[in-house]
């Protein structure tokens, strides 16, 4: 019993991890009926179902569990490789990920700028997200963590600073509800679920009625548009906020921010000279 092929095993990881053929083929770029093909010749080929087939997808079976185990074992081990293979360069050229939280960009793109100014044949992939990014299996080679220090093991941590989280009003808002000196009876705008354990909305989760909050929202062009609007007062960055008056801002809602790193490809010059440009160094 042998297979011929990683790519049936990969088809088949993502048939296990999507549950239907239809959106394995689409996470695969390649024909459904390609899907079908190749998991049908994978278990002619061990002599065993892998899946069980029904109306809404395809289900493991005991021997699909297994399979799911040790090919999930070396998808991962496969991107850590080409991580370390991309990000290991002894030039600062081609491609780095660096991950970030959506509302850091107005700290971060300005040090990255002068980096690949410095560096034109850095080729850099910024992504954002409210997940945290997993190093070790090759999402990130560079990620930025608000909060609380990471304590993952085989991660390289250094301080890169903190992050203000003002409070705005339109002039609007204020001409209609007078001068804001606290949050009590005053109509919010504030960040979503995701960001909860930030310290602005651990601070207003203990002092705000939640009838005063008219929206949550993670994107920020939501919030700003409801601020502009004079519908309420909420956290924006400071390049939003033109036009808007900053009303509250205090030292306890600062967020430490945090660079991380696997240790694996933490001295190579490409995340050294990243790193540095993001500390200011």
């Amino acid at each position: 019993m042998s297979i011929e092929s990683w790519d049936d095993l990969r088809i088949a990881l993502a048939v296990a991890r999507s549950g239907t053929v239809s959106a394995a083929a689409e996470t695969l770029g390649v024909h459904h009926a390609t899907v079908i093909r190749r998991i049908d010749g994978l278990e002619g080929q061990l002599g065993v179902k892998l899946f069980q087939r029904h109306p809404r997808g395809y289900a493991l079976t005991e021997a699909g569990q297994a399979m799911l185990k040790v090919a999930g074992d070396a998808d991962e081990r496969f991107a850590q490789l080409a991580a370390q293979i991309v990000g290991g360069s002894d030039r600062i050229e081609g491609e780095l990920v660096v991950t970030s939280l959506p509302e850091l960009s107005d700290v971060v793109m300005p040090r990255l700028v002068r980096l690949m100014r410095q560096h034109p044949g850095l080729r850099l992939n910024y992504v954002t997200d409210v997940r945290l990014f997993r190093l070790d299996a090759g999402e990130a080679h560079v990620a930025i963590r608000a909060g609380s220090q990471p304590t993952e093991p085989d991660y390289v941590v250094r301080p890169m600073g903190t992050v203000r989280h003002p409070i705005y009003a339109s002039p609007a808002y204020i001409a209609a509800h007078g001068p804001v000196s606290g949050i009590d009876g005053h109509r919010l705008a504030l960040l979503g679920p995701q960001a909860r354990n930030a310290p602005l909305m651990v601070w207003m989760r203990e002092r705000v009625d939640p009838t005063q909050i008219v929206l949550t929202a993670n994107d920020e062009a939501a919030r700003e548009a409801v601020i502009r609007a004079g519908l309420a007062i909420g956290p924006l960055s400071p390049s939003r906020a033109e036009g808007l008056v900053e009303v509250m801002a205090l030292p306890e809602w600062e967020s430490r921010l945090w660079l991380v790193t696997h240790v694996d490809l933490h001295r190579t010059p490409k995340v050294q000279a990243v790193v540095a440009a993001l500390r200011g160094e």
